[in-house]
């Protein structure tokens, strides 16, 4: 059976020290993950129920090891924000996963920005209207190399930290979350089909903020490496 339209791009990310991609089937996002970022934000630090929200699959920018790729500025905002967060990318899915088993089900993680046009997602919230248009924004999930779980294990902890033009701007470790890891697919689990290729981002620390065109991001979780986007 032939296409009416030309089969769209499928979205993948590169393994890290090697030739082989992981094909993404759908992006999840966990609010207000860091107890900081929660109180920065103007919300309760504990232990609520998590929250997530969706970017399209095609929204995620690769960024490959070593040097710096430009990153474009999307229309329609003056208040572009970076979030540095891990990457978790899952090769098994299933329902109801028990948080005992759920890191079975993880392939790898990475690097990773949610970039948000923070202007239109706080006019959203105003007007208890969906996030996409603050979220979903072109190339707004930057993500490096995956490093299989299988060679380093599952990160606990670990310094995750974002820089400015070398000016540190978050600043936290990987222990610091609200939910873990395993906790996030348990949950997630109990409302969605998790399947593999999906990949959740787990969150982000203090000190979100605006970057501007010209600028440089740096951001490292340790174990993982580092990716560097300029802002065009």
């Amino acid at each position: 059976m032939a296409t009416v339209i030309p089969v769209p791009q499928a979205s993948a990310l590169p393994v890290a020290g090697s030739g082989d991609v992981f094909p993404v089937r759908r992006v999840y996002c966990v609010g207000r993950n860091y107890a900081a970022h929660a109180r920065e934000m103007g919300g309760d630090p504990t232990r609520e129920p998590p929250f997530f929200f969706m970017k399209p699959a095609d929204a995620l920018q690769v960024v490959p090891e070593g040097g710096t790729v430009d990153h474009p500025y999307p229309p329609k905002t003056s208040n572009y924000h970076f979030e540095i967060e891990m990457v978790v990318a899952l090769s098994r899915g299933g329902r109801d996963i028990p948080v005992e088993q759920a890191l079975d089900h993880v392939f790898g993680y990475a690097v990773g920005l949610d970039m948000t046009r923070r202007d239109l997602q706080d006019e959203a919230k105003q007007l208890r209207r969906p996030w996409e248009l603050g979220k979903a924004a072109d190339h707004s999930g930057p993500v490096g190399p995956l490093y299989p779980a299988s060679r380093i294990g599952h990160p606990a902890g670990g310094a995750i930290s974002l820089s400015v033009d070398g000016a540190v701007r978050q600043q936290a470790d990987l222990s610091d979350m609200i939910w873990s890891v395993a906790e996030q697919i348990a949950y997630l689990s109990s409302y969605f089909e998790l399947f593999p290729g999906d990949v959740i981002f787990s969150g982000t620390p203090e000190g979100v903020g605006a970057v501007n065109r010209g600028q440089t991001m740096a951001g490292a979780i340790e174990g993982l490496g580092e990716i560097r986007l300029r802002v065009v």
